[in-house]
C-alpha cells in the first residue's frame, strides 16, 4: 500500500531561509556578527572591527556556542558622491581586497567622499565632509526593567544604521532585533555560514516598515509590489512569463521609502521581502564576499541613476532598431523571405528588420554560424538585396556547441567550451533538439576571440544584429577557465552579451543585440526581450509585469514577442485570435522595440480581418520613433527606462505601487493596455491633467475610470498636458525614409485636437 503525502511547509525561520535545517547542513556552522569592538578612520573609508560568534543549531533554535572563540572581520564603509554608500567585509584592517567584478562600471562622475568618525559614549557617528550623517554604529545596551530570568538575554549583536543621502529620518538599518526570544530568530543582521573554516555564504537583513513596498530584482512576472514574496535569484529558462522562473535576475531592489540596495554578487542568492519575517528584508548569497551598495535619492529615477552610476548606463541603439522587426520560428530560405518582404511592401506595411531564427543553418537548430548555401546560395548578395529595399537582417544563434557542429572538435581541443560530458539536458532548456557538447567559455580570452571571429564573418557580409539567445543556463558540471560553474552561472549572460555587443559595434558601428537572459550590468547591452510568452492574455499581462520590474532594475530597453511566442494548448499550432494580435500590437507600439515572433505565422496578412488596424498602428509606430529615440538618449544618462511603472512619477501614491497593467511611455504618455477580449478595463489616472490621445479631451487625474470601454481599433492612451511630443507626421516604409528636418514638435495644450489632426496619413477615423 502506498502512502501519499503532500509537501510539508515546515515554517522554519532563519534556518529555513538559510537552508541550514536539511540533512546536507550537518557540517556547516553559522557565525553571527556581534557588537563592534573597534573603529578606525582612514582617508576614504571607515573600518569597524566586528566579532563573529559561532552558533549551535537545534532545529529552529540558534544558540551561542560555549566552546568556540569568536573570529574577527572588518566592516568597511565607503561613500561615493552624496547619495551612495558601499559596505563590505574583509579579514584585514588595511590593504583589504574589494570585489571589483566586471559587473561594476563606475561612471567618471563618481568620486569617493572623505568620512570621519565622531565618538559618543554609546555610539560611533560617521559623517562626510559636509557634516552629513552617513552611518551610526550603536554600542548602547538595551534598557530593561528586570523581572525574570526565565528567558535568557539576547546575544550582543551588530546594530548599525545607514543614511546614504544624509537625511536623518531616512535610515536603513540592519535588523538586529528580529526575534521572538533570543533562540528563535526571524532574521539575522549579518552572519556567515562556514564549512571547514571556509566561508560558503552570507546573509543580511534590513528593517522593513509595516507599510513598505518593494520592486525590482530583475524580470519578475509578479505584482509590482513584491512585499510578502521570496525569490531565488538564479537565472533559468523562464519557460513562459507566468511563474517564479525568470530569465533575468538582478540583485537590486528599490523601496517606496526612497532607497535602493544592490548586492554586488553574481552567486546564487535569495531575497525575501517581509515573507519569512514581516519585519525584514532578508538576503542570502552563496558568496564568501559581503559587499553591498545603498543608494539614496529623492525620486525613484535618482535612485536608479545612482545604481547605474555603479553598474553602467545603456548604450543607445541605432535608429533603425526602433522600427518593426518581422520574424517567426523560423524562416527557412531566401525565397521565403523574398516573398514575405514583397508582400509586406506591396501592402504598404512599414518595417525595418527581417529576423531569421533557427532555420538558416544546414540543419534547423544546428548552430554553426554558417548559412545553408542550398537555401541561401549567396548570403552576402541576399543581405545586400534586402538592404537596397531598406531592410536589415538579424540572425539567431546561441552559446552552446552541438556535438554535431563542425566547430565541436576545435572547441574541445582548444578548451573554448566547458566540457561536461553530458547531453544538453544539463542546461535545463525547454528545447532539447540538439545534443550539446558544452557551453562557450567566456572566462577564457581565447574562447572570446574565437567566438567573435565566428560572428565577425556574418557581420562583415552585412548582418546588422545578432540574437544572443539563451545564456540563462550553462553546463553546471563542466570546468571553466577562470571560475567555478556555480559562480559563473548568473554572470554568464553578462560575459556572453558583452562579447556580442563588442564585436557588433566594432564591425557595424551600431550598439545593438537581441538578448533574453540577464544579470546586473547587462543593461549596458540593449536590447532585451521578455522571453517565450504564451500567446494569451496571461502571456501579455505577464510580459508587461516583467517589463515594469526590469525597468526598475536598471534596464532601459525592452521588447516582447508579438503576439506571444507559443500557442496553447498546442505549442506550435494553436490559432492566434485577431483580438490578441491587435491588442499585443497596440501595447508594443508603446515600447522601446517591437518584434513579431513565435511558433506560427506572425505576418499581418495572415490576419485579414484586422490587417488594416495593424497597418494603422504600424504607421503610428513610425510616427513615434523621434519620441522613442529621444527617450533612448535620455536613458543613456539617467535612471529612466523607456517603459516606466507609475511609481516613477508618483512614488508617494500608494495606489500606483499596486498597478501592474498601466505604464508611462517616457514621461509624457500614459498607456493602459487592453488585456481581455471584452475591451473593458478599469483605469487609474494619477495626479495631473491628461489629454486624450484621439480626441484632445482633458481629464483631471487622481481618479478611476471604471469599466472603460475601448473598441478594438483603439487602446487607452493619454498625453500629459503641456508636454511636447516629437512626431514624424508623414507615412514612411522604413526608418531610412525619416528625414530629420520633417520631425515636428507637438504641443499638447488646449489647441491639440487628437493625433489625427497631427499626422498626414490615414490613422483611426473614429
Amino acid at each position: 500500500m502506498f502512502l501519499f503525502t503532500t509537501m510539508v511547509n515546515e515554517n522554519f525561520l532563519t534556518t529555513g531561509f538559510l537552508n541550514l535545517n536539511d540533512h546536507h547542513s550537518t557540517n556547516k556552522s553559522l557565525w553571527i556578527a556581534g557588537k563592534p569592538t573597534e573603529v578606525l578612520e582612514f582617508e576614504n573609508e571607515i573600518k569597524i572591527k566586528i566579532p563573529f560568534n559561532k552558533q549551535v543549531l537545534e532545529h529552529d533554535d540558534i544558540i551561542p556556542s560555549s566552546n568556540s572563540s569568536c573570529i574577527f572581520y572588518w566592516l568597511s564603509i565607503v561613500a561615493y558622491n552624496d547619495e551612495t554608500l558601499r559596505v563590505y567585509l574583509s579579514e584585514e584592517k588595511i590593504n583589504s581586497s574589494i570585489n571589483e567584478s566586471q559587473i561594476l562600471k563606475f561612471d567618471p562622475t563618481i568620486k569617493v567622499t572623505s568620512l570621519k568618525v565622531y565618538f559618543d559614549k554609546d555610539q560611533w557617528v560617521v559623517k562626510d565632509g559636509n557634516d552629513k550623517i552617513k552611518s551610526v554604529i550603536s554600542l548602547k545596551e538595551a534598557e530593561i526593567n528586570f523581572w525574570s530570568d526565565l528567558i535568557e538575554p539576547p546575544q550582543d549583536t551588530l546594530q548599525i544604521e545607514f543614511f546614504p543621502d544624509g537625511i536623518a529620518d531616512k535610515n536603513i538599518s540592519l535588523n538586529s532585533n528580529d526575534y521572538f526570544f533570543p533562540k528563535r530568530r526571524g532574521s539575522l543582521p549579518l552572519a556567515l555560514v562556514k564549512q571547514n573554516d571556509v566561508v560558503l555564504s552570507h546573509t543580511l537583513s534590513f528593517v522593513a516598515f509595516h507599510d513598505e513596498c518593494f520592486s525590482g530584482t530583475g524580470e519578475r512576472f509578479s505584482n509590482l509590489n513584491l512585499s510578502g514574496s521570496t525569490f531565488n535569484l538564479i537565472n533559468q529558462d523562464g519557460q513562459g512569463v507566468n511563474s517564479r522562473r525568470v530569465y533575468k535576475n538582478v540583485p537590486f531592489y528599490v523601496s517606496n521609502r526612497l532607497y535602493g540596495i544592490f548586492f554586488n554578487t553574481h552567486a546564487h542568492c535569495k531575497v525575501s521581502f517581509k515573507d519569512y519575517s514581516t519585519k525584514s528584508v532578508q538576503f542570502v548569497s552563496d558568496d564568501s564576499n559581503v559587499d553591498f551598495f545603498i543608494f539614496g535619492g529623492n525620486t525613484i529615477e535618482k535612485i536608479l541613476f545612482n545604481y547605474k552610476c555603479i553598474t553602467g548606463f545603456p548604450n543607445v541603439p541605432p535608429l533603425w532598431s526602433y522600427g518593426i522587426w518581422m520574424s517567426k520560428m523560423t524562416y527557412f530560405s531566401e525565397k521565403e523571405i523574398d516573398e514575405i518582404v514583397m508582400t509586406l511592401q506591396q501592402d504598404e506595411f512599414p518595417f525595418d528588420v527581417i529576423h531569421i531564427d533557427t532555420g538558416w543553418f544546414r540543419k534547423d537548430w544546428l548552430c554553426e554560424w554558417k548559412f545553408n548555401t542550398k537555401r541561401f546560395p549567396n548570403p552576402k548578395e541576399f543581405i545586400q538585396k534586402l538592404k537596397s529595399k531598406g531592410i536589415k537582417v538579424s540572425l539567431w544563434q546561441l552559446p552552446y556547441i552541438a556535438k554535431n557542429a563542425i566547430q565541436c572538435e576545435e572547441a574541445i581541443n582548444h578548451k573554448y567550451i566547458g566540457v561536461s560530458g553530458n547531453s544538453n539536458k544539463d542546461s535545463n532548456s525547454n528545447f532539447g533538439v540538439e545534443d550539446y557538447a558544452g557551453t562557450i567559455d567566456f572566462t577564457n580570452p581565447h574562447a572570446i576571440a574565437w567566438y567573435k571571429d565566428l560572428l565577425r564573418e556574418l557581420l562583415e557580409i552585412g548582418v546588422k544584429c545578432i540574437k544572443a539567445d539563451f545564456g540563462e543556463e550553462i553546463h553546471m558540471n563542466a570546468t571553466y577557465k577562470a571560475m567555478d560553474a556555480k559562480l559563473l552561472h548568473n554572470l554568464y549572460p553578462f560575459l556572453y552579451q558583452k562579447a556580442v555587443s563588442e564585436i557588433t559595434e566594432e564591425i557595424t558601428s551600431d550598439s545593438i543585440i537581441w538578448a533574453r537572459s540577464g544579470w546586473a550590468g547587462c543593461q549596458r547591452f540593449p536590447v532585451h526581450w521578455g522571453g517565450d510568452a504564451e500567446a494569451s492574455w496571461s502571456g501579455l499581462s505577464g510580459s508587461l509585469k516583467g517589463a515594469l520590474h526590469i525597468g526598475l532594475s536598471g534596464f532601459a530597453h525592452w521588447s516582447s514577442d508579438i503576439p506571444g511566442f507559443h500557442g496553447t494548448p498546442n505549442f506550435m499550432n494553436s490559432i492566434i485570435s485577431d483580438n490578441l494580435y491587435v491588442r499585443w500590437t497596440q501595447c508594443s507600439v508603446f515600447s522601446s522595440h517591437m518584434r513579431y515572433h513565435g511558433t506560427s505565422n506572425r505576418e499581418p496578412y495572415h490576419f485579414p480581418n484586422v490587417k488594416n488596424i495593424i497597418k494603422a498602428w504600424w504607421r503610428m509606430r513610425y510616427a513615434l520613433i523621434p519620441y522613442i529615440s529621444e527617450l533612448s538618449h535620455i536613458s543613456a544618462n539617467s535612471g529612466y527606462p523607456i517603459i516606466r511603472s507609475l511609481i516613477f512619477e508618483h512614488p508617494d501614491d500608494k495606489i500606483c505601487w499596486n498597478i501592474n497593467d498601466q505604464y508611462y511611455f517616457g514621461s509624457d504618455i500614459m498607456v493602459a493596455p487592453i488585456l481581455n477580449d471584452s475591451g473593458v478595463r478599469d483605469i487609474y489616472l494619477p495626479k495631473g491633467s491628461w489629454v486624450d490621445f484621439y480626441t484632445g479631451e482633458v481629464l483631471e487625474g487622481h481618479q478611476w475610470l471604471m469599466h472603460y470601454k475601448s473598441e478594438l481599433q483603439t487602446i487607452p492612451v493619454w498625453f500629459k498636458k503641456n508636454s511636447t511630443i516629437s512626431i514624424y507626421p508623414e507615412s514612411v516604409m522604413n526608418t531610412d525614409e525619416i528625414i530629420e528636418s520633417k520631425i515636428i514638435k507637438v504641443e499638447i495644450d488646449d489647441s491639440f485636437k487628437g493625433i489625427d489632426s497631427i499626422v498626414n496619413f490615414p490613422f483611426l477615423k473614429l
